[in-house]
């Protein structure tokens, strides 16, 4: 199915200028968006998909006729998401003039905006969605993240054990939030080793840095575990203009699903 909801081309703006604002946005993105290189991706499924299947049924609440059994599908809706920005006109025609420097620097407000809610949504939850975060799911009790991080190492392998013990196999990742991930990488741990390096040896998998991740969340890699699916994947649409400015926006619509709770780990600021 076409996308014309985005109204494209509508907008002034040349097929070159279209190509430098989509490339930009997804090379910004593909970095900020860390929940989806840790959990299942499915799709994406288009803007019509409009909810997922829990695989699940429940009675009807009435039956208008004797004799008969009634079960309704149960579903997850997606969730629409959207975020506004807006570009210089006079920008955009500079570039196409062959200017090199065009300052795009609303879009990367947006996809900041953009892969924060969808990040909190996967580790934290967001309950006027429906969705339940992986931190809000986990049965395992918190493991207390010191402030040293120079012990942090001993922290993952405590949450690595647990993980195990509950017979939840590996290779593991770890997400964390932009001052987490820096401080992991400019620790030395205890041993004169590097810290970021002896977390990913215990983890066997990846550190991820996570923009809204509170805190950090060791998680399983093995698949079936945490399922993200999408409809329309993050795309730019176009809104409006004005003498000066080309208004457009971020969308995509999404769900997520814990299929095993079992599976992660929360690292807690005590």
């Amino acid at each position: 199915m076409s996308q014309d909801h985005l109204l494209r081309h509508l907008a002034p703006i040349s097929d070159r200028g279209w190509a430098l604002i989509d490339a930009e946005a997804a090379e910004r993105i593909g970095v900020e968006l860390g929940a989806r290189r840790l959990v299942d991706f499915a799709g994406p499924h288009g803007w019509w998909h409009s909810a997922t299947s829990l695989g699940s049924t429940e009675p009807a609440p009435a039956v208008p006729v004797d004799g008969i059994t009634v079960l309704r599908r149960r579903v997850l809706p997606l969730v629409e998401v959207k975020a506004d920005f807006a570009l210089s006109r006079q920008q955009l025609q500079d570039y196409d003039r062959g200017a090199v420097a065009t300052d795009l620097g609303n879009l990367d407000d947006a996809v900041a905006s953009m892969a924060r809610i969808e990040n909190m949504a996967v580790f934290h939850g967001w309950a006027g969605a429906g969705l339940t975060g992986i931190t809000e799911a986990t049965v395992h009790p918190d493991v207390p993240r010191v402030e040293d991080f120079n012990d942090y190492p001993g922290r993952i392998a405590d949450a690595v054990d647990l993980l195990r013990r509950a017979g939840v196999g590996g290779p593991y990742g770890l997400a964390v939030g932009p001052a987490d991930y820096t401080a992991i990488v400019s620790a030395i741990d205890h041993g004169g080793l590097s810290v970021f390096r002896h977390v990913g040896e215990i983890l066997e998998g990846p550190i991820v840095w996570t923009p809204g991740v509170h805190g950090g969340v060791v998680l399983s890699l093995r698949g079936g575990d945490f399922l993200f699916e999408s409809g329309q994947d993050v795309s730019i649409g176009y809104d409006h203009h004005d003498a000066g400015q080309v208004h457009l926006y971020l969308e995509q619509s999404f769900s997520f699903r814990v299929a095993t709770p079992e599976a992660a780990v929360v690292l807690a600021r005590k």
